[in-house]
C-alpha cells in the first residue's frame, strides 16, 4: 500500500511540474490539429463460453453463457490542442449459470448442470465514459482526463482517472504515467436459500421452505449472513516506457500496481463443505455457505511488448506480462501476432495468446474446503489452470475515405474471431467488428 501511495503522489507532482514548465511556440511555427475531424467508433461483439465448473453452484454445474455488446465511441477535436472523447456501451447476456442463483424460479426440476428459465438468467450492463486530454504545442506533452460510470442489476460504478505522456528525443522515446480510481457499490444478491434462511443466518421459518421439502441432510444449517461492507474501492497507478530501437523495431516496458479494498467476495457465489453432509431440493444442492475472500488485494503486473518490421508485408508484435498478488495467485501471459498487409487496404491478423496461472491460497473444488476455513471460493478463475487463445483478424483500412454514409466517411474496417480453452473444460467463441467513419 506504501509503494501504490508514492508512486500516486510522484504521478501528482509530474502533473504539476510539466504543467508549470509547457513552452509555448515561436508565432510562424505551424502546429498540426491533434484531431483533424470528429470521428466515430461503432464497435459490437458475441460472445459464448461453456463449461462444468460454476461458481455459482459451488464449482459444479453448467457455465454456459451468451453475451452481445454494443459501444460508441465519439472522439471531437474541441481546438488544435484538445479533443473529447465519449463512448457509450451496453451488453446484454444469457446466463445458465447465474440463473441458478434462484434455481427454482423456472420450468423443471431444479439442476446444477440445467439452466433456470427464471428472472435471474438474463441481464444488461450499461457504461459511460468520457476523457478529456490536452497536447502542448509541441506536441510532446499529453495530459488526460477521465470520467466513468457503470451499472448492473447487483452494483454500480464511478471511475476517475488521467495520465501524463512524455515524448523526448525527437519523439522516439515515450514515457506514460497513469492513474485510476474506482468506486463500486454492490447491492448484494445472495442464493435463494439463504435469503430464505434470514440474514442472521438463523432458522427455517419461512414461507420459501414451506413449499419444498429438503431430502439428504434434513437438518439443513448454512453458515450464512450478509455482508455489511457493500463498497468495493480499486485503486491503479502505473507508468509505461516506449522506445523505438531502430528503424525496425520498438520496444515496451509497463508496470501496473493496484490496490482494493471491501467487499471483494461474490455474494452469490455458492460453496459446499467436505465435513457438512448435503441437502437438496428437488436436484439441487443446498448451499453450505458462499464466497468469503480477504477484503484487501494488492495485484502486480510488470509487462513488455516488442514490435519489428520484417517487411512492407509482415510485422511481427510481441507481448508478455508477469503478474502476481497477495492472494497467491501469480500469472504469465504470452502472445503474439503476426499481421500480413495482402494489398495496400487488407491486413489480415493472426495470433496466438498462452496463459497460464497458479491457484489462490483460498481456492479449493467442490466439496474440498472445510468449515472451519475463514476463506473459501470454488470459483476456478481463482483455480490452477493453462489457457490458449488463437484468433484471426481482417481490417480493412481507406486513408482517402471514399465510402460515404451519409456525412460519414469510412476510414476503416475490423473483423475478428477468437477461440478461448482452458484445460479445465472451459472453451468460448468470440466474435468482434468495428467501423471508424470520419464525421465530414
Amino acid at each position: 500500500m506504501k509503494k501504490l501511495i508514492v508512486f500516486i503522489v510522484f504521478l501528482s507532482l509530474a502533473f504539476t511540474i510539466q504543467a508549470q514548465t509547457d513552452t509555448i511556440p515561436k508565432a510562424n511555427e505551424y502546429k498540426k490539429r491533434v484531431l483533424e475531424n470528429t470521428e466515430i467508433d461503432f464497435l459490437s461483439s458475441y460472445y459464448s463460453q461453456d463449461g462444468s465448473n460454476a461458481a455459482v453452484t459451488g464449482g459444479i454445474g453448467t457455465e454456459e453463457l451468451t453475451d452481445v455488446a454494443s459501444t460508441i465511441i465519439v472522439s471531437i477535436p474541441l481546438n488544435a490542442d484538445d479533443q473529447l472523447i465519449i463512448d457509450a456501451g451496453i451488453s446484454a447476456y444469457t446466463s445458465a449459470s447465474s440463473s441458478n442463483v434462484n434455481p427454482f424460479d423456472g420450468n423443471g426440476s431444479a439442476n446444477a448442470f440445467q439452466a433456470s428459465s427464471g428472472a435471474s438468467s438474463s441481464d444488461v450492463w450499461g457504461n459511460f465514459n468520457a476523457s478529456y486530454s490536452h497536447s502542448s504545442d509541441d506536441r510532446n506533452k499529453i495530459w488526460t482526463g477521465k470520467f466513468s460510470v457503470a451499472t448492473e442489476y447487483d452494483y454500480f460504478s464511478l471511475g476517475f482517472g488521467g495520465s501524463y505522456t512524455r515524448l523526448f528525443n525527437e519523439k522516439n522515446t515515450e514515457l506514460s504515467l497513469h492513474g485510476n480510481v474506482y468506486l463500486d457499490t454492490w447491492s448484494p444478491v445472495y442464493p435463494i436459500e439463504l435469503r430464505s434462511f434470514g440474514g442472521n443466518g438463523s432458522g427455517l421459518g419461512n414461507s420459501f421452505f414451506n413449499h419444498y421439502t429438503i431430502t439428504g441432510n434434513q437438518d439443513y444449517s448454512p453458515i450464512f449472513s450478509e455482508f455489511t461492507n457493500k463498497n468495493r474501492n480499486s485503486y491503479s497507478a502505473g507508468m509505461s516506457f516506449s522506445q523505438i530501437l531502430s528503424k525496425r523495431a520498438q520496444g515496451i516496458l509497463m508496470v501496473d500496481l493496484v490496490q482494493q479494498n471491501g467487499l471483494l467476495s461474490t455474494p452469490f457465489q455458492r460453496v459446499y463443505f467436505a465435513d457438512i453432509a448435503n441437502s437438496y431440493i428437488q436436484d439441487f444442492q443446498l448451499a453450505d455457505a458462499i464466497e468469503q475472500l480477504p477484503d484487501t488485494r494488492f495485484k502486480i503486473a510488470v509487462g513488455a511488448r516488442f514490435n519489428y518490421y520484417i517487411n512492407e508485408m509482415f510485422v511481427l508484435k510481441t507481448f508478455y506480462r508477469y503478474y502476481v498478488d497477495d492472494w497467491g495467485v501469480a500469472s504469465h501471459t504470452a502472445t503474439v501476432e503476426l499481421p500480413v498487409k495482402i494489398s495496400d487496404k487488407f491486413t489480415i491478423y493472426p495470433s496466438y495468446r498462452y496463459y497460464n496461472q497458479t491457484a489462490a491460497d483460498y481456492f479449493a473444488s467442490y466439496e474440498q474446503h472445510l468449515s472451519t476455513n475463514d476463506f473459501y471460493t470454488s470459483d476456478y478463475d481463482l483455480s490452477e489452470f493453462n489457457a490458449s487463445q488463437i484468433g484471426f483478424g481482417l481490417s480493412y483500412t481507406d486513408i482517402f475515405t471514399k465510402f460515404r454514409v451519409w456525412k460519414l466517411r469510412l476510414k476503416s474496417i475490423d473483423l475478428k474471431y477468437s477461440y478461448y480453452e482452458r484445460n479445465t473444460g472451459f472453451n468460448a467463441n468470440i466474435i468482434s467488428g468495428g467501423f471508424n467513419f470520419i464525421v465530414n
